[in-house]
């Protein structure tokens, strides 16, 4: 075990680390958001075939909402009548894909996992769009009204300097909402860093467990951790010995379902879709983790 001066050190480092790929990130995505065309967006998910739902999880991929900010960008993509295929392949996409999670991956936990990450999260949320299109389950819908998009109707500043401020304002609040998520993340990182037995850990979910990707998995489904919160995590457990692999599906099946997300979505789909959604992310948690297992 390490000491408390190890232990605090840890914290501090990541934490620094953190809040300034935050912030960097998130005012360069704000900026480009700025300017990104929805109503197009929404014209090119309602593309013909596997090129709606491809479109659909790019955007999920660009975007930098939580599970629960989906919500009303789903809300929205109802309304403008984009095809249900789509908007699933968005809805499972977005809490787990954005350049910032993607920058932090590769940063933190290697850019050989954040590929293979984002390859992976990708191709299992295009393939169940498609897979629920075709099912039919565009019937349990319900249906949704919504009172008007106010974030369409901001004027967009014209000088580049005060867009810039603009989209820093932007990325600081997104930064005061997932503040104490990020605080509360690497301090059990440093905990874990810090005082966590290592043969312990090594059992549940070390290489040598051949059932440690699904065991993790399931640990992860009742929590909602945001990825900047996980990954932290995840790099204290790897140095007690923890798999990539079981990493990776503690991030999916933590970060992709959340249960305050859930009580949204009941409002806007029926049971059915409700209990596939919960599948599909722990599926793609336990797939994920076995295959980044095998590959590195």
């Amino acid at each position: 075990m390490n000491t408390l001066l190890d232990t605090i050190k840890y914290f501090l480092i990541i934490m620094a680390e953190l809040v300034g790929l935050f912030l960097a990130i998130s005012t360069i995505i704000a900026y480009v958001l700025m300017h990104l065309p929805q109503e197009k967006i929404k014209k090119w998910m309602s593309g013909k075939g596997i090129w709606g739902n491809i479109m659909a999880v790019l955007f999920g991929a660009v975007t930098p909402f939580c599970a629960c900010s989906t919500v009303p960008i789903t809300v929205g993509l109802i309304q403008a009548g984009a095809p249900f295929g789509a908007i699933m392949s968005f809805v499972i996409s977005s809490p787990l894909m954005d350049p910032l999670v993607f920058i932090m991956l590769g940063t933190f936990l290697g850019w050989d996992v954040a590929i293979i990450f984002l390859v992976l999260t990708s191709v299992v949320s295009v393939l169940a769009g498609v897979v629920l299109e075709k099912m039919g389950w565009a019937k349990y819908v319900k249906n949704v009204r919504i009172k008007g998009d106010h974030a369409q109707d901001e004027e967009i500043p014209k000088k580049f300097l005060i867009k810039l401020k603009v989209s820093f304002l932007k990325a600081w609040a997104d930064f005061k909402r997932v503040f104490w998520y990020m605080i509360i993340g690497v301090a059990i990182g440093a905990v874990i860093y810090g005082y966590l037995p290592e043969d312990l850990l090594a059992q549940v979910a070390g290489p040598n467990n051949p059932f440690a990707v699904l065991i993790v998995a399931l640990i992860g489904l009742p929590l909602y951790i945001r990825v900047e919160s996980a990954i932290p995590i995840g790099l204290a457990l790897i140095g007690k010995g923890a798999s990539m692999g079981s990493i990776i599906a503690l991030i999916i099946s933590g970060a992709g379902i959340a249960i305050p997300e859930l009580t949204m979505f009941a409002s806007l789909f029926k049971k059915k879709i409700i209990i596939a959604f919960i599948i599909i992310v722990f599926v793609m948690a336990v797939f994920s983790g076995i295959i980044i297992n095998l590959l590195l």
